[in-house]
């Protein structure tokens, strides 16, 4: 059963060679830890974005990964150089076997 999250990417359209940019990422996801019950009673089970990556032009920025504690719509904020013009790639891993996936394209000049 897909959770149907939804990813939210934010990198600048340009940057300068080498300069440090701020990128920020948000997935819309309940993150259900798996140690809740349900109004009858019952174990919800676990549901959790359980990893996320971003690469840049192939190469990997950053790798994370989620524990059951993290909290509901993961939110990342992080800097990257960036030597080149290229395209971000940034992925999010969920227990149900889901993949998310976003890209953003960024001109160096």
């Amino acid at each position: 059963m897909a959770s149907n999250a939804k990813p939210r990417v934010k990198v600048p359209k340009k940057a300068a060679a080498g300069e440090a940019i701020t990128i920020k990422t948000l997935i819309s996801h309940k993150m259900e830890s798996g140690q809740r019950k349900d109004d009858d009673g019952n174990v919800i089970p676990r549901s959790i974005i359980n990893r996320f990556t971003c690469d840049f032009n192939g190469e990997n920025v950053i790798d994370v990964t989620l524990e059951p504690a993290i909290s509901t719509n993961p939110f990342f904020e992080f800097e990257a150089a960036v030597p080149e013009s290229g395209e971000f790639k940034f992925t999010w891993y969920d227990d149900d076997g889901s993949v998310y996936e976003e890209t953003k394209a960024i001109t160096v000049g």
